[in-house]
């Protein structure tokens, strides 16, 4: 699940604004109307493609039922998110107004850069009946800082988590002091990811809001060079006071959370982490993680975001798009999607809005015994930082901590 958060750091020129789909405006049409025009056509959805129970959940269980019940043909393309950014640049600097993507996933800077270029389709969220009446509005004001403006639709959400082995590890770190301690006794048995790498970053920027002693205006505040100096310097010297007890003594830092997890079932390091609490169910039925690992949440806070659905500016199919979307956001929908048997990813849908019935049958499910539980994950919330601070953090890093004396 990290590509499709972050992509590419792609850097797009053009116009700002949407496109209204390709000259198609839907927004004075009712979505019967809409949802009828869809019928007999096929859409294709563009996504990171990178996890099997992703894929299969798409495939296996969306696909039919959309054919089933709406006459929606749904492709699924796998393409990387920044990859897909560039495509639909080039289509926009050739002026290729009939595209090949209907539907694509992505949040934060890949929305930011999207949104700022022209590239998406324009506000359509607040047409899908499923938004309206199962969702929260406003929660989903912005995507990191980035206002939405209807321009995207919220089709889950995750929040940042660590998994260790609790054969090895009895009592994990729950704070970063402690965690500090915990690196000092037993060396070479923790790293991170380079923040390059969507994981590493978002460890990073968890770690800043909870040793900054500035969390709310980091949060709240637009960014700004002189915060971020302010708020990153007592994560530096915490990083720097660390390494001689990462693994390899810092010398090297994963460069990919695929290759942070491999050294954790491995055994080479007893934690790994990841932006989405529920991860290591799947990899411990695959047995790629032990069965004795464990998931849990920092005290001081667990980073999480919102991921969304958009549709291009070129889209030819811009009523199919809306009617799929509409229904991967139905409960029905994100109910298969919470079970960890199929994706395991948390609902962005606000549960008291749902019927009864619905409501219980949320609060039954049962995702996994590695994942904390949902008031756990409610209470150490922490909404995520204005865009700005990925790549901030990245290019500092190399300076504050790998050139560092």
């Amino acid at each position: 699940m990290r590509k499709w958060l972050m992509g590419a750091l792609v850097f797009l020129a053009g116009c700002a604004g949407g496109a209204e789909g390709n000259g198609q405006d839907l927004s004075g049409k009712s979505f019967e109307d809409i949802q009828s025009s869809a019928q007999g056509t096929e859409v294709n959805l563009f996504m990171w493609g990178g996890d099997e129970g992703i894929n299969t959940y798409i495939d296996e269980w969306v696909a039919p039922r959309l054919e089933e019940n709406y006459d929606v043909t749904l492709n699924r393309t796998p393409m990387d998110t920044g990859d897909i950014l560039q495509k639909l640049r080039t289509e926009s600097q050739a002026g290729k107004n009939e595209g090949t993507i209907d539907i694509l996933w992505l949040n934060g800077e890949n929305f930011r850069n999207a949104k700022e270029n022209g590239l998406l389709y324009g506000s359509f969220r607040d047409q899908l009946p499923h938004f309206n009446k199962y969702y929260e509005k406003e929660d989903f004001v912005y995507d990191f800082g980035t206002e939405t403006e209807g321009m995207e639709a919220p089709w889950g959400k995750v929040q940042f988590a660590l998994q260790y082995d609790s054969e090895k590890v009895n009592n994990p770190p729950r704070t970063y002091e402690e965690l500090a301690a915990w690196i000092g006794q037993n060396p070479g048995k923790f790293t991170y990811p380079n923040p390059s790498d969507f994981t590493g970053n978002a460890f990073l920027r968890q770690m800043m809001l909870a040793v900054s002693g500035q969390e709310q205006e980091v949060i709240e505040e637009p960014f700004s060079e002189n915060l971020a100096q302010e708020a990153t310097q007592p994560m530096w010297e915490d990083l720097n006071a660390w390494e001689e007890n990462l693994w390899r003594q810092g010398e090297h830092y994963p460069s990919s959370l695929s290759e942070l997890d491999r050294l954790y079932s491995e055994g080479e390091v007893w934690m790994t982490m990841g932006y989405n609490e529920a991860r290591s169910e799947h990899l411990i039925e695959q047995d790629v993680f032990p069965e004795s690992t464990d998931t849990y949440v920092m005290d001081s806070g667990s980073l999480g975001n919102t991921h969304f659905l958009s549709i291009p500016f070129n889209s030819t199919n811009p009523e199919g798009a809306m009617t799929a979307i509409n229904f991967l956001m139905s409960p029905e929908a994100q109910l298969q999607k919470l079970k960890p048997t199929s994706w395991g990813d948390n609902t962005a849908i606000s549960l008291e809005k749902l019927e009864e019935d619905m409501q219980q049958k949320f609060k039954d499910l049962d995702r996994g015994d590695s994942v904390p539980s949902a008031e756990r994950l409610e209470e150490t919330f922490l909404p995520e930082t204005d865009t700005a601070y990925v790549e901030w953090i990245t290019e500092k890093w190399e300076d504050e901590v790998v050139r560092a004396p």
